[in-house]
């Protein structure tokens, strides 16, 4: 039985009266995939979890975009509190400055993950510059 048939193929056409026995056979094997999927979903993701109202949707696959809908994060807020964080980081004095430089990298590399091109080196420069050169 193919469970992730109803993710996979849209639905088929519905039923009729002219319908040939394949069709039926295809339109069944659908519908019960869906009706799996979406028994499965609705089962492992509690509604309090999505937000979503489940009595509405009856296609598997508008349940996973109505999740999708619900959960988008913003790029641009992520971003904010990226270069937020990479600002505020400060070397304390004490310690080892190879971890110091070592989370501006990992803070960097999260950069990355938006598309967003950060040139660290350009970064460090600047920060060396502003904190130990500049008296």
């Amino acid at each position: 039985m193919d469970i992730d048939l109803a993710l996979r193929e849209e639905q088929p056409v519905p039923l009729t009266a002219e319908s040939t026995l394949d069709v039926k056979r295809d339109f069944e094997r659908w519908d019960r995939s869906n009706r799996m999927s979406l028994m499965i979903m609705k089962h492992i993701i509690p509604e309090a979890f999505t937000g979503i109202e489940s009595k509405e949707i009856t296609q598997a696959k508008g349940f996973l975009n109505e999740i999708e809908k619900h959960f988008a994060k913003n790029d641009k807020v992520e971003m904010t509190s990226l270069l937020t964080s990479l600002m505020s980081i400060k070397y304390k004095g004490q310690g080892n400055i190879n971890e110091y430089i070592m989370e501006m990298f990992h803070t960097t590399s999260r950069f990355k993950a938006l598309k967003i091109e950060l040139f660290l080196r350009n970064y460090l420069f600047l920060w060396f510059w502003y904190h130990f050169l500049h008296i």
